[in-house]
């Protein structure tokens, strides 16, 4: 019987710490341009201006979206709702619900990516972002770089500007609410009352915080409806993501199930992220915004390295889709 001792005399090292949570790191997005990124950019518009410019419509010399409270009525263009109408309200969210299961059950996160609030107010906010600072490698530049009147100067305007909208957003939502002519000549007098300065400076705050700092946190952390989002998808399910069926194994080719086209293991990834995009203008992109220095190049060159690129990998394609079937038809 061997027994472990400590010969050396020293004491053991301590065991590494685990941590149950990781560790934040700030993304610095890159803008990808494409026929997808171009529908998002239209839902943001189309969305936002639904809802700033909603409650500013009239009918019947009356707002005509207005959920008053204190009277305890719902206004919504013609029609009245009093409390006991509350059944129509129940039958409204359950058909949203299922709605929305059918949705992510046939194309995956599409609520998620065009539609939500937390998308929606994060891509403009990161809109503000790239305008007042620049892209990503100017982002990366300024942040790393020392705290000079400039860096400053940058700093102070985007979180102005982001409280600014922050602000815009909160007032909009208390003015469904209560009056939204009643609620600006409250604000301009300062005569608001309680309750509508807590809700318009709660709601401003969360927009600034979610919006601006925690972003993807939300999603990962604090979303209820990711959650169980995944429940809903089927190998169908249009996602974003890894998938090992597509990519391929280099290491075990026979695992591989030819349900659709496969990509190099190698490059599903970043195929897969920019699945939704042009390729050549947004492999040139990537090109030149990566996280290595690498110097600006023209986009006639980058081009071409493009369809080389294309070349070499659809070639390698074609060569493992014909070993497969050779593997396959030998075990066959």
């Amino acid at each position: 019987m061997s027994t472990n001792t400590n010969t050396s005399g020293n004491p053991p090292p301590e065991p590494a710490p685990v941590r149950l949570i990781e560790k934040h790191k700030v993304i610095y997005a890159k803008r990808v341009r494409g026929l997808f990124d171009n529908w998002r950019v239209g839902m943001v518009f189309l969305t936002q201006a639904i809802f700033y410019g909603g409650l500013w419509l009239e009918w019947n010399d009356r707002q005509a979206l207005l959920f008053h409270l204190v009277e305890r009525k719902f206004y919504i263009f013609g029609l009245v709702f009093w409390p006991q109408d509350v059944i129509y309200l129940a039958i409204l969210l359950i058909v949203s619900a299922y709605g929305l299961f059918l949705v992510t059950a046939i194309a995956g996160r599409l609520f998620c990516g065009y539609a939500c609030p937390q998308t929606v107010y994060t891509q403009c906010f990161m809109w503000i972002e790239n305008w007042v600072e620049g892209d990503r490698n100017a982002r990366l530049k300024l942040d790393k770089g020392p705290n000079t009147a400039r860096k400053i100067r940058i700093k102070a305007t985007k979180h102005l500007l982001w409280i600014a909208l922050s602000l815009w957003t909160g007032f909009t939502l208390a003015g469904y609410f209560s009056p939204v002519k009643e609620l600006a000549h409250n604000l301009v007098t300062w005569n608001l009352g309680g309750w509508e300065t807590f809700w318009i400076f709660f709601y401003s705050g969360f927009t600034y915080l979610m919006a601006g700092f925690m972003r993807e946190q939300v999603c990962k952390h604090m979303c209820p409806y990711a959650r169980f989002q995944s429940v809903m998808f089927d190998p169908d399910t249009l996602i974003i993501s890894y998938d090992e069926a597509r990519g391929g194994n280099p290491w075990h080719p026979q695992k591989a199930l030819i349900r659709k086209p496969p990509v190099l293991a190698t490059a599903s990834i970043a195929v897969s992220a920019l699945w939704f995009a042009r390729p050549a203008s947004t492999f040139a992109r990537v090109c030149n915004t990566s996280a290595l220095a690498v110097p600006p190049v023209s986009m006639s060159a980058t081009r071409s390295w493009t369809r080389s690129a294309c070349r070499v990998a659809w070639s390698a394609t074609r060569l493992k889709m014909q070993w497969l079937r050779s593997s396959t038809s030998r075990t066959s």
